[in-house]
């Protein structure tokens, strides 16, 4: 038996990494490595810039179960730049933009979303209790990716004892109003022990200060999760 920390992602929307250029940023079907670590350490109050707060979490394990991954939804933005040329050290935007006059630069931008998704995670492998602690009262704000995306419910997390990252991810409390949702697919270090089709994903961090990422093996389980009694 393993110990397990366990709780649940659930949002209005969310928005899962892949592409992030200036004219776009994408969003995947789940939360990979990257946002689950940078969720636990603002719930621990770890900064970006505290690179050994953040390497105490590189122990972590993770699986994540996909109750579901919502739907797309895309929103367009309209950026204004300021030629470097237009204005001499200005001393705010609004500033920036009078200065520029019709000198401004006007692009459109794509911000991928993820309408009502809802995970179960796992972690295990590190120490935990502190982790759990810090998740019922969080340091900073939790966003489920971007900070356009609070959580809808508390994650509710807890410690369990299972034989594996499946039996534990059937233990976190999902919310009442989605009660009754089945998670048919696992997305789990390729170390778990799970057997499924493994691919690679950019998503685990080595320096988010600069938003550097290495790919990392994953397996995706075909799974049968429907929590029953939470943690």
């Amino acid at each position: 038996m393993t110990e397990y920390l366990v709780f649940t992602l659930s949002a209005t929307l969310g928005a899962m990494g892949d592409l992030a250029g200036h004219e776009r940023r994408g969003s995947l079907g789940w939360p990979g490595r990257s946002a689950v670590l940078g969720l636990c350490a603002a719930a621990l109050g770890i900064r970006r810039e505290d690179t050994a707060g953040l390497a105490a979490l590189d122990p972590l394990r993770m699986a994540v179960a996909i109750f579901d991954e919502g739907t797309p939804l895309r929103d367009y933005h309209t950026v204004q730049t300021v030629p470097t040329a237009a204005a001499k050290r200005p001393d705010s935007r609004p500033a920036a933009l009078r200065e520029a006059g019709r000198r401004v630069n006007t692009t459109i931008t794509l911000r991928d979303y993820r309408q009502g998704p809802l995970f179960g995670v796992a972690l295990w492998g590190a120490e935990l209790e502190p982790l759990c602690a810090a998740l019922k009262r969080p340091v900073f704000t939790l966003y489920l990716g971007r900070k356009s995306c609070p959580l809808s419910a508390p994650l509710v997390p807890g410690l369990v004892e299972a034989e594996g990252p499946e039996a534990a991810l059937s233990r976190v409390t999902l919310p009442p109003w989605r009660a009754g949702a089945v998670a048919r697919l696992i997305a789990s270090d390729a170390d778990a022990g799970l057997a499924g089709r493994e691919e690679w994903r950019q998503d685990q961090p080595i320096d988010r200060a600069a938003w550097h990422f290495a790919p990392r093996r994953v397996v995706l389980a075909q799974a049968d999760i429907a929590p029953g009694e939470g943690p």
